[in-house]
Parts: structure tokens; C-alpha cells; sequence
């Protein structure tokens, strides 16, 4: 068995069991965490995901971050000046861009369908590298979610602690860690 199956095993024992619904926004996050090299083979076969947590008895919406800083700033009107003066967006960056990426996730959660049996899953976490803090955002979004949020976390989880790409100082989380290295369920 394959890396990524292992961690849809991991997934799927977790996924089945009943839920609790009267647990914080921020226990209602599951973290997928993986070796930053398994990016484009987790995507390939994301639906393993997908099929595992339908088995379950729940519905499955997926968003996609990996554009998110693309999309932001192909659409600010000052665009051009940043590039030609970077160190101008970080303060932007710092007001605005994790508001923006929770308000991409928060239209998932917000989907009538999106109810307190369904899973939203996150991918492309590793694009907001540099830009914004997983931590950042899901702190931005936890009180808006009905059902569970899936993020896969290209990264480690070691102590408790979530580094992203694995070179960020980490951060502690309430979330449920699934991981193959210890530490996670």
C-alpha cells in the first residue's frame, strides 16, 4: 500500500467514527499532514478521500487555495507598483490576503449543502507559503464550520506542532492531526 492510501486508511477510521456536533470550530478540523513530495500524487488520488468519506455516510465539497495568491493580485488595481516595489505588499499581504483565502473557503462552507454531515476538503494549503498562515485562516473560518473541514498540510507535525513546507515555525493547533510519522491518528 501506497504512502497516500495509508493515509486514506488513517482518514477513512477516522471519518467513520460518529460525530460529536457539539465541539468547537476548531475541533471540527481534520489535518492531513504529508511529505511536502507527495503533493502531486496526493492530488492525483484525492478522490480516495473523496470515496472514503461518501462511504461514511457524508458529502464531500472540495476548494482549491493553490491560485489564491494569483487570483488576489491579478485583481488589486495597484499591481503593477508591487512588482516593481515588493516589499510594498506586505503590508496589504498582512491586512488582507488571509481574509481573502478564508472568504474562498468560507463560500464552500456557507453552500446550503455544505451541512453539519458534510466535509469540506482544502487543498493546495502550500500555496499560501510565504503569503499567509494556515493558522491565520483557519482561525478566520472555524466558527463557520457545520460539518468537518479536511486540510491537506504539506508538511510535519511533530510535538503538537504544524510546520508548513516544513521550514515555518510551527504552530499549535485543536485540530485532529492524521498523519504517518506519530503524532497524528
Amino acid at each position: 500500500m501506497g504512502k497516500i492510501e495509508e493515509l486514506a486508511e488513517k482518514y477513512r477510521r477516522h471519518i467513520s467514527l460518529p460525530w460529536q456536533q457539539t465541539i468547537s470550530g476548531a475541533q471540527r478540523i481534520i489535518i492531513v499532514i504529508y511529505d511536502k513530495e507527495l503533493e502531486r500524487t496526493l492530488r492525483a488520488r484525492k478522490n480516495a478521500f473523496e470515496n472514503v468519506t461518501k462511504e461514511a455516510g457524508h458529502k464531500w465539497f472540495g476548494v482549491d487555495i493553490t491560485k489564491a495568491f494569483a487570483s488576489w493580485m491579478a485583481a488589486d488595481e495597484y499591481r503593477e507598483a508591487y512588482f516593481e516595489a515588493p516589499e510594498d505588499l506586505k503590508l496589504k499581504l498582512d491586512a488582507e490576503f488571509a481574509q481573502y483565502v478564508a472568504d474562498q473557503i468560507s463560500a464552500c462552507l456557507a453552500m446550503p449543502e455544505a451541512d453539519a454531515s458534510s466535509v469540506v476538503a482544502v487543498f493546495g494549503a502550500g500555496g499560501l507559503f510565504g503569503f499567509a498562515r494556515v493558522s491565520q485562516v483557519l482561525k478566520l473560518i472555524e466558527h463557520k464550520i457545520k460539518g468537518r473541514l479536511l486540510v491537506f498540510f504539506p508538511g510535519h507535525f511533530e510535538d503538537n506542532n504544524y510546520r508548513l513546507l516544513d521550514a515555518r515555525d510551527g504552530w499549535n493547533y485543536m485540530a485532529i492531526p492524521i498523519s504517518l510519522h506519530g503524532g497524528g491518528a
